[in-house]
């Protein structure tokens, strides 16, 4: 029985399956995945023989160019599952491993984890709780930082990290957006996680060797732009905060930046 495949009375019992690709030397996995069959194999042989590049193929060919140590280790999470099933416990699985520091190649989140992946219990309560945001009273950028609060986060659970004490969602929403000349006229920058209002910023000037500014050039990149902003008035602030703006959100929207609902 080869070790790189399983036979067809085992393929049989396994029906839908969750697995995990081991780096020998580690005991985190570097790539969770759902599949059928010998799907789990399936990874090493496109490393080996396909051109394509990717985080996933270049640590198993990292793996593979070792002297010692150099089979990636295949382990089946769960199996037996229909397919509906199998999707679940990957999300879950994937979304846990990449909190607490997995580090994993998949190119993308799991099955529904936008809707139903892990969430604080604060972010529960704010999803099932939050009333609709039906009209702007004032003159407002709507910024998603659902990519950039995760990132931001993750990297404050690190040892002496640059946002240690800092409003994370601050770090999350301050910068770098692709904004034309429209951001002049804006007065408060709502910031926006998984379609509910989270924190509500005053943008502000700030002088900067002698001019007086509220958007600036982010250094280091082109045509991006942050704001200098500090939290809005309790009057501004209760009218916009914990509302839910996920009714007015259209599906694959691209750009994180909005002026209006």
């Amino acid at each position: 029985m080869s070790s790189n495949s399983f036979d067809e009375k085992t393929i049989h019992k396994l029906k839908a399956y969750v697995y995990a690709l081991f780096d020998p030397l580690e005991d985190r996995p570097f790539y969770i995945g759902k599949g059928r069959g010998n799907r789990v194999f399936q990874h090493v042989e496109g490393a080996i023989l396909e051109d394509k590049e990717s985080n996933k193929y270049e640590k198993i060919r990292d793996i593979r160019a070792r002297t010692q140590n150099n089979r990636v280790k295949h382990s089946v999470i769960r199996h037996g599952m229909s397919d509906e099933v199998a999707f679940e416990v990957e999300s879950a699985l994937i979304d846990l491993a990449n909190r607490t520091g997995a580090n994993l190649t998949n190119e993308v989140t799991g099955h529904n984890s936008i809707e139903n992946g892990m969430m604080s219990t604060d972010d529960i309560v704010r999803k099932y709780n939050a009333q609709p945001l039906d009209e702007l009273l004032h003159s407002v950028a709507i910024i998603n930082i659902n990519k950039k609060y995760k990132l931001v986060r993750d990297e404050a659970l690190q040892v002496n990290t640059k946002y240690s004490g800092k409003d994370l969602i601050y770090e999350s929403v301050k910068q770098a957006w692709v904004i034309g000349k429209r951001r002049e006229t804006v007065d408060y920058v709502l910031a926006e996680y998984k379609g509910i209002i989270v924190e509500v910023y005053e943008v502000i000037e700030t002088n900067n060797h002698g001019q007086l500014e509220k958007w600036y050039s982010v250094p280091g990149y082109k045509n991006r732009w942050g704001f200098h902003g500090k939290k809005a008035i309790d009057q501004v602030r209760s009218y916009y905060i914990n509302k839910s703006i996920s009714h007015h959100k259209k599906r694959g929207a691209a750009n994180p930046v909005r002026y209006s609902l």
